[in-house]
């Protein structure tokens, strides 16, 4: 019977923290991706890229949520229990509050392994990947970012000015400065010009107009009734290099070993964003995936000191404000505890062990209150 009442509680909690991480994430999924939408509207990246790419910034989403769907699950159904006075069932059963705290304890286990390998492992993956959809992608969607009468240079090394499209889709006077080559730069202005797909290619056809070059010092002037301008050779300036986030985990502990040891600046070069200026960054992501899951053994705690008192006592309702307001202000540090990691290994150390003494200390907590309180 024990192990049935256990059962229907953990159920309760794992449905309740679905239903909360699921329904958070997916309004905040939806509210980014109308965000996203600049990669079609300004960045002209194709429909597909900016699907791909929405798609893939869920598993960040929901590993950010994880924390305080867990805490508000645990502690939303430990309040509905009490409420009902089903938790009574626990305590006629025999069960101790001790080997009740002692249950969820191990149950937390399941939850910080589910967040190590969000956090650590399928995070950093589909960052990397729908990066990688932006760096493969061509401007799909290029007409999307022409404006008559504005200068617009969100493509790379490519700025774009003209006066009017007309119905048919044509650019009146247009001007183009192309600085892809280094040290060169090449202007060029023409009445007329339209878009044309050539296989897989896409060109502005230009008419009637002038190229000036600028190659080292020297500049050079034609003229050209027809010329095409291939569109296709330019990216976005949309950020396409690896970010640190993007790494994986393996990648970064490999680097601060690297680092730490002082090893030949060839090594740290296999792996990108190895460098000593970024140290304090790659800890700081190391904490975030490996250390912050291990706090939410801390936070199903917290809301475990809920039983400490019952739904008679008078002061129930305001101690459950009290352990209700500890809990979302621990997220908040949590949030922003990632900022306390330096450079300093030894504090990097302690910051790391922390996780494990604030459970020990409530663990404490739990057994000093249980002295006084008969179970």
């Amino acid at each position: 019977m024990k192990k049935i009442v256990f059962r229907k509680i953990a159920e309760d909690c794992i449905k309740f923290f679905l239903l909360t991480i699921f329904t958070i994430s997916v309004i905040i999924w939806v509210l980014q991706a109308v965000n996203y939408l600049d990669f079609v509207v300004e960045d002209g990246h194709g429909f597909l890229v900016y699907f791909n790419y929405t798609l893939l910034s869920f598993p960040k989403i929901f590993s950010r949520i994880f924390p305080f769907a867990i805490f508000l699950a645990f502690t939303y159904i430990l309040l509905k229990y009490e409420n009902k006075n089903e938790l009574v069932i626990f305590w006629n059963f025999g069960i101790t509050k001790i080997n009740f705290i002692n249950y969820f304890i191990k149950l937390s286990l399941g939850f910080v392994l589910l967040s190590l390998l969000l956090n650590a492992v399928i995070t950093p993956m589909a960052q990397n990947k729908a990066r990688s959809f932006i760096r493969s992608s061509d401007l799909d969607f290029f007409e999307s970012i022409l404006k008559p009468k504005k200068f617009i240079d969100i493509v790379k090394n490519l700025t774009i000015y003209f006066d009017e499209k007309t119905v048919e889709g044509k650019l009146k006077n247009i001007f183009l400065n192309d600085k892809s080559k280094k040290d060169e730069s090449q202007t060029t202005f023409a009445k007329l010009g339209e878009l044309e797909i050539r296989g897989n290619k896409k060109i502005l056809v230009l008419y009637d107009g002038k190229t000036i070059d600028s190659k080292n010092g020297k500049i050079s002037e034609f003229g050209f009734s027809k010329t095409d301008f291939n569109i296709t050779r330019f990216k976005t300036g949309t950020t396409t290099y690896q970010k640190t986030q993007e790494n994986s985990t393996v990648e970064l502990i490999k680097c601060v070993l690297l680092l730490e040891t002082n090893s030949e600046n060839k090594k740290t070069e296999e792996i990108k964003n190895c460098l000593p200026i970024n140290l304090k960054n790659i800890y700081e992501e190391l904490y975030g995936r490996l250390i912050k899951p291990l706090y939410v053994t801390f936070l199903i705690a917290i809301s475990l000191l809920l039983i400490l008192k019952s739904k008679d006592d008078h002061t129930f309702r305001f101690y459950k404000y009290k352990v209700c307001s500890f809990g979302f202000l621990f997220i908040i540090f949590l949030e922003t505890s990632s900022k306390f990691i330096s450079l300093n290994l030894l504090s990097n150390l302690f910051i790391c062990f922390l996780p494990i003494i604030s459970v020990f200390l409530i663990y404490i907590y739990f057994l000093n209150t249980f002295k006084i309180i008969k179970t």
